[in-house]
């Protein structure tokens, strides 16, 4: 087998221009479906860490009425609706792949919020609890986070985010500064960003239009204080953070099953929770990104069949250019399997040769076309090992015409070709 190897080596390497113009539409096809399978999972990392934010495996479950998200800043809260307690967070703590569980409350796009004589409206007010931040991905940038005498001594406490700070305190730092917040005061005693301080990548108005949010930012004070604000108790959100993004949409679904079991609401209930699935959503986007790009692998493909035809065509030369060497080796006895291995040795070396400087054609393009694109570069492994190994049966299945020809020929007839 070394010896065959060396063989096609040599043969290969004493026709350089033939050999790369043979290998030409192995490397072509191989380099653009590394590129491909690459520039697609890029894509779909994209998705992913935009939809969901990069290492933020929060699951939001909100009670809804009809399939809609209930918004209690106008709807009145479902009456005998059963309150979520400890006993329903110990529910969803049991379920696998959860991590923190966190009660909130929520009013969105807020309005009467005040510093001085300066307004912010659209952000939104948020009733937390000790597990919120954890859970949320959220951290203390400076100034201090909320404490137990916070959460369970009714203080006029709050933390805000840094997109709260630049539209209302002018980047100042606004700790120990009060706010109002529906006509009460609450003073600032931290401000609060993404532990991984992911940005979403814009690169169109589609993602302008599909990832912008509200750039108002959020303000978080003590659950307890939250009749207080708005007047009346009403049914908690659930926050829940999964320990990866894969297990987003499992946990979201059986949170949202535990919790409509805790309360009574059956299946066909109007009001019950409903998770907030952005896994699935970044899953959707994925398959539309995948299914439009499947067509290109396919017609990158062809060009590996062509690069098989000029395999098996640049062989067919080979066997005619040594029928007189092939004539002198049966002569001296070598056995027809071994004239067959000799050339069917040379077809595959060839193709892998074509393989291997096509994968290493792929890896560049996929980082060119990632730059121009703006998506992240994704190397498959699994793409390139599939890749050499599909040149090596290409080398296999179009050499072996070739090789059954050589190792076919009459020794007498082949030593007296001219």
């Amino acid at each position: 087998m070394l010896e065959n190897i060396r063989i096609s080596l040599k043969g290969i390497w004493a026709h350089k221009m033939r050999s790369l113009l043979t290998m030409l539409g192995i490397i072509i096809g191989i380099a653009a479906i590394i590129a491909i399978v690459s520039t697609i999972m890029g894509t779909n990392e994209q998705i992913k860490s935009n939809l969901i934010g990069s290492g933020n495996n929060a699951v939001e479950i909100r009670l809804s009425q009809n399939g809609a998200v209930m918004d209690f800043s106008y709807e009145a809260a479902p009456a005998g609706l059963r309150q979520l307690d400890d006993d329903a967070r110990e529910l969803l703590e049991d379920i696998d792949d959860v991590e923190q569980v966190s009660f909130y409350h929520i009013r969105q796009y807020a309005y009467g919020i005040y510093y001085l004589n300066s307004s912010l409206n659209g952000a939104n007010v948020v009733g937390i609890d000790g597990h919120y931040l954890a859970a949320a991905g959220l951290c203390v940038r400076y100034g201090r986070g909320l404490g137990e005498k916070d959460l369970t001594g009714f203080r006029r406490v709050c933390l805000v985010e840094e997109d709260v700070v630049a539209s209302v305190f002018g980047g100042a730092n606004p700790v120990g500064k009060a706010i109002e917040i529906n006509r009460e005061p609450f003073v600032v005693v931290g401000v609060v960003g993404q532990t991984s301080d992911f940005e979403p990548t814009i690169s169109s108005m589609s993602d302008y239009y599909t990832y912008a949010e509200d750039s108002s930012g959020s303000i978080y004070v003590p659950d307890q204080m939250w009749p207080t604000l708005y007047g009346y108790d009403e049914p908690v959100s659930v926050l829940v953070r999964a320990t990866s993004t894969d297990a987003m949409t499992q946990v979201g679904r059986s949170a949202s099953d535990a919790l409509n079991d805790f309360i009574g609401a059956s299946d066909d209930a109007t009001v019950k929770y409903q998770a907030t699935d952005l896994a699935e959503e970044a899953s959707q986007l994925q398959q539309l990104a995948s299914s439009t790009n499947a067509m290109l692998i396919g017609i990158a493909s062809i060009s590996l069949l062509v690069g098989g035809i000029g395999v098996m065509n640049i062989m067919l030369v080979s066997v005619t250019e040594r029928t007189r060497e092939i004539g002198l080796k049966k002569a001296l006895g070598a056995r027809r399997r071994t004239v067959l291995a000799q050339f069917l040795t040379e077809a595959v070396m060839l193709s892998l040769i074509g393989g291997i400087l096509g994968v290493v054609a792929g890896i560049a393009l996929s980082h060119v076309i990632a730059a121009v694109a703006m998506v992240p570069v994704v190397i498959s492994v699994q793409a390139v090992l599939i890749a050499v190994a599909f040149s090596m049966v290409v080398g296999v299945v179009f050499g072996l015409v070739p090789s059954i020809k050589a190792s076919n020929l009459n020794p007498i007839d082949a030593l007296r070709y001219e």
